[in-house]
């Protein structure tokens, strides 16, 4: 609620300047009202016209049409302070700068995969700069309680360094114990550093919890900080993962917070997974983090902590992961174009782990044709929401996906707050996206795509054993419409952008 909150408080300024221009207008330029509306509506009208030769998300554009015809002056302002790319211009220049230092692998494709499969792969290497591993031996994680031992084990084990980066940090029994541990190996001399995203631990986690930690010998940054409203508000680092010595990675939907391994009931039983990635795999998360710290800390890592520990042996290995970080800074939206991609080329299944649905119109289409022409498509989603106006958002999405034929489960105990999917028994993904407009355009994310490895077949077992607590979704018996209905989805549908 603080996040949306803050993204209303940052409308404020606009709204003040148009009300400021009508009383100017009645009060000193009553004579030349109607030519300046004239010339605020030409305006308006070839600022709409710009807007539809940018190559955005349909969606996105239609809120920000509606605005600027409705108000021209506030509308114009936000749309120059918070809808377009260049206000990501000064992420994008510290990004950039470090960017050399981590030049992408030639692209690869998985061996045996047919040649529709391989160009994905290829197109999604050559969109991120990420490269295609060996998995040598990925452990899934149904739940956050699963994951937490096996991280707390790990961090004991490090040697060289400890490299932390997540969306939420909230101190508790999780964070505490990870803590306890990260102050032993400083002082033993493990190089250790946490990055926060600011906007995402607001309320959780401030800047004296952050100043305690340097204290501790810890180095720790908050990304992309708020002390002011500025453009790159909306641009969050929802990445998770925890990197030990380049040997060791975890990632998954699991934050640093006592719900996300049920020491505490906020929205009922609390379903999230996780993954852990060793050898190769777990470098490329190396790379992610290396080059994050470089470009929005003081305190660039050394090169020579970052040279590759000598290789794990993996002669028979179990399938390959392909392990990118998403951006909003670019022209293509990787896991946007990867969920597209793979529904195109699904034949039997593509079952979806999302705590939130909020589809642009060609992932919503991608979803539609998918179960048109017989693909079994299922979507699992929370039964207690954690954001309520958010879960009415994405149950106005609900309607055409069901009438085409996708199922929808929402899941009775809880909140769900995995992120991944698996399609065909051959390819799947885990990792922070959401499948909402915020985590498919908006946000900094990472996510793994696996194709043939053994722990597709463990989140398939796990969805259709999630799907067994979970009610299914009628279109005419759970979703009822009225006008009033039919109205204010319309409206929550236009604005779902911004949430």
């Amino acid at each position: 609620m603080r996040r949306i909150l803050l993204r209303v408080l940052a409308a404020i300024p606009a709204v003040a300047l148009q009300a400021l221009w009508l009383v100017v207008l009645v009060k000193w330029l009553a004579p030349w009202a109607a030519v300046l509306n004239f010339v605020l509506s030409v305006l308006a009208l070839l600022f709409v016209l710009y807007l539809f030769t940018k190559q955005e998300e349909s969606t996105y554009k239609v809120l920000w049409l509606l605005v600027i015809l409705s108000f021209p002056l506030p509308g114009a302002l936000l749309y120059l302070m918070f809808g377009g790319k260049r206000t990501t211009r000064s992420l994008r220049a510290r990004l950039d700068k470090v960017g050399g230092d981590f030049p992408p692998a030639p692209p690869m494709a998985p061996p045996g995969a047919d040649d529709r499969l391989a160009q994905t792969f290829l197109y999604l290497e050559s969109i991120t700069g990420a490269a295609l591993c060996p998995n040598a031996g990925a452990k899934f994680y149904p739940l956050g309680d699963d994951l937490f031992p096996d991280l707390l084990a790990a961090l004991e084990q490090a040697r060289r360094y400890i490299f932390l980066e997540y969306f939420i940090v909230e101190r508790g029994v999780f964070w505490d114990s990870i803590v306890e541990i990260l102050r032993r190996k400083a002082a033993e001399g493990v190089d250790v550093r946490v990055l926060y995203d600011d906007l995402g631990s607001i309320g959780t986690y401030t800047a004296a919890d952050a100043w305690e930690l340097r204290q501790s010998g810890i180095r720790c940054v908050a990304f992309n900080p708020l002390f002011f409203i500025k453009g790159t508000l909306n641009c969050r680092d929802h990445r998770k993962m925890t990197v030990i010595d380049g040997r060791v990675a975890f990632t998954g939907g699991v934050n640093l917070a006592d719900e996300y391994i049920n020491r505490v009931t906020k929205f009922g039983h609390w379903k999230d997974f996780g993954l852990r990635l060793e050898g190769e795999a777990a470098q490329s998360y190396t790379r992610m983090f290396a080059r994050f710290w470089n470009a929005f800390s003081n305190d660039p890592i050394p090169a020579e902590l970052l040279a590759p520990p000598d290789p794990l042996p993996c002669h028979y290995p179990d399938g390959y992961v392909l392990s990118y970080s998403d951006s909003p800074l670019g022209e293509t939206a990787a896991s946007n174009e990867l969920y597209i991609e793979l529904l195109g080329q699904a034949k039997q299944y593509a079952y979806f782990f999302t705590p939130y649905l909020m589809l642009g119109d060609s992932l919503r289409e991608a979803f539609v044709r998918a179960a048109r022409r017989g693909v079994d498509v299922r979507i699992i989603m929370p039964g207690i929401p954690d954001k309520k106006i958010v879960f009415r958002m994405s149950r106005s999405f609900y309607p055409p996906l069901l009438e085409a034929g996708v199922k929808i489960y929402e899941y009775t105990p809880g909140f769900v707050h995995a992120k991944g999917c698996v399609v065909d028994d051959i390819v799947g993904t885990v990792g922070t996206v959401n499948l909402d407009y915020r985590s498919l355009f908006l946000h900094f994310e990472n996510n793994a795509l696996f194709w043939n490895a053994s722990l597709l077949n463990e989140l398939k077992a796990d969805f259709l054993a999630t799907q067994q607590r979970c009610r299914p979704m009628i279109r005419w018996q759970n979703l009822r419409t009225t006008l009033g209905s039919w109205l204010l989805d319309g409206v929550l549908r236009i604005i779902s952008p911004l949430c």
